[in-house]
């Protein structure tokens, strides 16, 4: 008896393993970008500059295509972060020009990668409407948590698949609470706004 059946198989496993520790490090590495272009593009969104973000994630979006080539097989769950917030920050921008949110399939990205991005947009969402809150925007405001509870709406089912999408129930329980909390706030806002213009008609 020897091991010479056994050698062989080790060295080509051992060759198979080491190309994909490889292929593994390198999208650790590289993938970094993409998420950190998308959080700029996020950033300049909220800051008015909707331009600039559409830049960082055309940016995103090269990457993405690049270094999905690589990913394959296995690799490919160490696409879904990446994926994921070029979802949110795609979500976040056509919800700011009034367009239709993109299809996972007009994106190119993973099931898996869609249903997270999105979740993770509400959040996204809640700053904004906030943020159009304080600057008395209320119409706008408005609009914007219509999209936010669509969203969770469409979004809160997925909780049933959380040993498939990871993270999809809390996210969606955290995601409860922030639509819970922009309710309240927004309907605080049109009574503070009610009660001026009446307050206004009784002074004239």
């Amino acid at each position: 008896m020897t091991l010479k059946n056994v050698k062989s198989s080790l060295n080509k496993i051992s060759k198979t393993l080491a190309d994909t520790q490889d292929s593994r490090e390198f999208l650790l590495k590289n993938t970094r970008e993409i998420i950190v272009l998308c959080s700029r593009a996020i950033i300049a969104v909220h800051k008015n500059d909707t331009k600039a973000g559409k830049d960082n994630l055309k940016k995103a979006e090269l990457l993405l295509k690049k270094y999905k080539k690589k990913a394959t097989g296995d690799l490919r769950r160490y696409m879904i972060t990446p994926e994921q917030e070029f979802v949110e920050a795609a979500c976040l921008i056509a919800v700011v020009e009034k367009k239709d949110i993109p299809s996972d399939k007009k994106l190119s990205i993973m099931p898996e990668s869609y249903v997270l991005g999105l979740l993770d947009c509400i959040g996204e969402l809640k700053r904004m409407v906030f943020d159009k809150i304080r600057t008395d925007e209320i119409e706008e405001a408005t609009r914007i948590f219509e999209v936010m509870e669509s969203l969770y709406l469409q979004l809160y089912t997925f909780s049933l698949y959380d040993k498939v999408v990871k993270e999809a129930r809390r996210k969606i329980d955290v995601n409860r609470i922030l639509v819970d909390d922009v309710r309240s706030a927004i309907t605080e806002e049109k009574r503070r706004n009610e009660l001026i213009k009446t307050l206004r008609k009784l002074e004239k």
